[in-house]
């Protein structure tokens, strides 16, 4: 899953997202709140967390401005602001719960999980591809029955590829699954991945397929 964190305090932030991405998602840092709303109405994720204090623009004005553009996407606000009256403000905006700092990273997690099986992101059907099944609930994969243990990365470019069958995945996709959008990465650490995953499901009757100039394409063969 994509996951949005917009906190202007960089060691925080930094390790909320190191959290998540431990649990397999992508993460996109944002650090003001300047341009925030632009950016989350253009790109798709499945949960935010949003500070309240922000430079450029409040948290409360970006949530008030998401909700009226019809965002549905589960939001946690995050506040040092304990007063009953911040909580019930930035509720009645539209957040769907509200975390005060300072906070336990475990608390903030399964705070998360709970936004996501209350939206139905979990409850995803099992996929099928060649000899693969993927359980994306469980986030487990079997190759002809027997279960494949595979590094966080290439998990999470397994992700994108399976969610993808059939179509093209490119470069720039993968990478921002892989390590959250901005990332400065090289291209070639994506060829790595797919060499590393090609290998491993050498007997899956699939191929990772290159395309050129485009990117990549799972598909059965």
């Amino acid at each position: 899953m994509r996951i949005a964190v917009v906190e202007d305090n960089k060691p925080l932030a930094q390790g909320i997202a190191k959290a998540f991405q431990a649990e397999g998602h992508g993460v996109d840092l944002l650090h003001e709140g300047a341009g925030a709303v632009e950016f989350l109405n253009t790109e798709s994720h499945d949960l935010i967390i949003l500070d309240v204090n922000l430079p450029g623009r409040s948290g409360l004005e970006i949530l008030s401005d998401l909700r009226e553009a019809a965002t549905q996407t589960p939001i946690m606000m995050l506040t040092a602001r304990d007063g009953l009256g911040d909580k019930v403000e930035g509720l009645d905006l539209g957040a769907d719960d509200y975390l005060t700092k300072p906070f336990e990273l475990a608390e903030l997690l399964a705070r998360a999980r709970a936004l996501l099986r209350r939206a139905g992101k979990d409850i995803l059907p099992k996929l099928h591809l060649g000899k693969i099944e993927f359980d994306p609930t469980a986030k487990q994969i079997s190759l002809d029955g027997d279960l494949v243990d595979l590094p966080r990365r290439e998990y999470a470019l397994f992700e994108i590829l399976m969610n993808s069958r059939g179509g093209v995945v490119s470069k720039a996709q993968i990478l921002d699954h892989l390590y959250g959008t901005g990332a400065d990465v090289e291209d070639s650490t994506v060829e790595l991945y797919v060499h590393r995953l090609r290998k491993k499901l050498t007997s899956s009757e699939t191929e990772i397929k290159t395309v050129r100039g485009l990117g990549y394409c799972f598909r059965a063969i």
